[in-house]
């Protein structure tokens, strides 16, 4: 692989390690109260990690069978249709979604941040309880499952991992280091948390508090953009004419 493809899929990268399940939840479980538990974030961090590797390569092995087993069906017309509407009530529902998240400052936002979230609970059960392990990787996959529909920057990784048509070993290995990368930012601070405590701590608040607030608006845009592709995407293949060009 060339130098401007890693770069590329190293961005992509970065760009996964800002979502919920990475950047989010580790914050979270960072700033649980007491003495910071470095095994269980790293528990966390390596389950879904994980989960990304193996959704990754089993999407990545399959890609070209599972492509060349459904084009018929992908390209006939009633298919394109449903996917044109899918993707425009992909795109309606993300401006929905972005205007009705709460604004900072607001009192709706005040009060989401004051009231206990399942997320919270999740967190001290997983932090504290003797059985915590097993909720801490629950945590993991259901973040990890719950993300399989917006992972926009990994599907694309995986679409220029499949074209670049890299054995079997080579193609695990790429997608393994995608998935250290990923979690790296999350790693960072929980290094700072550990070694950097006073300083850390009040950034690390703002930062959750700011993911918080920020969370149903950053998933509107990505919800967005995904029904976007997809209804130019069958617009095109429909030979449709949209906003006055023709895709």
């Amino acid at each position: 692989m060339d130098l401007p493809v890693l770069l590329s899929l190293a961005a992509l990268a970065l760009v996964d390690s800002l979502s919920v399940g990475t950047l989010l939840v580790p914050v979270f479980l960072l700033i649980a109260p007491g003495r910071v538990r470095v095994g269980r974030v790293l528990l966390y961090l390596a389950a879904i990690g994980g989960f990304y590797l193996v959704v990754g390569v089993a999407i990545a092995s399959g890609a070209d069978w599972l492509a060349e087993a459904l084009a018929p069906v992908i390209d006939s017309e009633p298919v394109l249709w449903v996917q044109l509407v899918l993707g425009g009530g992909m795109l309606v529902g993300a401006l929905v979604l972005g205007r009705a998240a709460p604004k900072a400052g607001t009192p709706e936002a005040e009060a989401m941040l004051r009231r206990p979230s399942r997320l919270g609970r999740w967190r001290d059960a997983a932090m504290s309880a003797d059985r915590g392990a097993l909720a801490l990787v629950g945590l993991a996959l259901g973040a990890g499952a719950l993300e399989l529909a917006t992972m926009l920057p990994y599907v694309a990784a995986i679409g220029m991992l499949t074209s670049a048509a890299l054995p079997l070993p080579q193609l695990v290995a790429v997608l393994a280091g995608y998935c250290l990368l990923m979690v790296v930012p999350a790693l960072a601070l929980l290094a700072g948390r550990v070694l950097l405590r006073r300083l850390i701590e009040p950034p690390l608040q703002r930062l959750a508090r700011w993911l918080q607030l920020n969370g149903p608006e950053n998933t509107a845009w990505i919800v967005g953009i995904v029904g976007f592709l997809l209804a130019r995407d069958a617009a095109s293949r429909l030979g449709l004419e949209l906003l006055g060009t023709t895709f």
